[in-house]
């Protein structure tokens, strides 16, 4: 007869039988430490990608705080110096003439105007007279002759005098000089009052010369100044 093995207590095969999950469970905690690495592997590799995006942000940081040059204005260049010493010399000595002349027309004692001299200090009335009694030469003569005088002033000042080239600049000068004669001549000089009027007309004249000629001897003699911009 055939002998057949003999069959364990089933306490015992229930054991065996355990053992199989266990070994699965054991199994499953060594490869959790794998699985673990290959999902931080990305993080890893991310890494280079912030440190660009880092370095960016301090390359625009940096180029947005640095302040950046102004270029230099368009425009015309100013002659070279052998020309333009020559033309500084000329209107020095046109300047010169001119005060000569402002001196001889407006400092000169006139005795038989006593009468008829009179101060202003309001503008504008001694022109509304001239315009309604006097005649048109004489008209002339009057007006044309206080704007005449300030023409100098506009074509003259831009080339003697560099920081007042500008029209503002010019008005000024020129209202302030002719407010000076207007007072010497109403408190020195006989025959001679004091008038608003001639002012205003010579400043006037000034801004007609300037306009007309003084903008570009100023801009032909003398270089633009260039603005440097503040350190932020």
């Amino acid at each position: 007869m055939a002998r057949t093995a003999p069959r364990l207590p089933a306490a015992l095969r229930l054991q065996k039988r355990g053992e199989r999950p266990e070994r699965k469970a054991k199994a499953g905690r060594a490869s959790a430490p794998a699985k673990s690495g290959r999902a931080s592997a990305p993080a890893k590799s991310g890494t280079p990608a912030a440190g660009t995006r880092r370095t960016g942000l301090l390359a625009k940081v940096r180029r947005t705080g640095a302040p950046e040059k102004a270029a230099p204005p368009p425009g015309p260049r100013p002659l070279p110096l052998p020309l333009r010493l020559p033309i500084m010399l000329l209107a020095f000595v046109f300047m010169v003439a001119f005060a000569i002349l402002l001196a001889r027309v407006t400092l000169e004692p006139s005795p038989a105007s006593v009468a008829l001299t009179h101060s202003n200090l309001h503008p504008g009335r001694s022109l509304r007279a001239y315009l309604d009694y006097a005649s048109v030469r004489d008209v002339i003569r009057q007006l044309g002759g206080n704007i005449l005088l300030g023409v100098p002033f506009g074509v003259l000042v831009p080339v003697l005098a560099p920081r007042a080239r500008g029209v503002v600049q010019v008005l000024a000068l020129t209202a302030l000089v002719m407010l000076m004669v207007e007072l010497t001549q109403g408190a020195l000089i006989t025959g001679r009052a004091f008038d608003i009027d001639d002012v205003i007309l010579n400043t006037t004249g000034s801004l007609l010369g300037w306009a007309l000629l003084g903008r570009r001897l100023g801009r032909a003699v003398h270089a633009r100044r260039v603005r440097e911009p503040a350190d932020a």
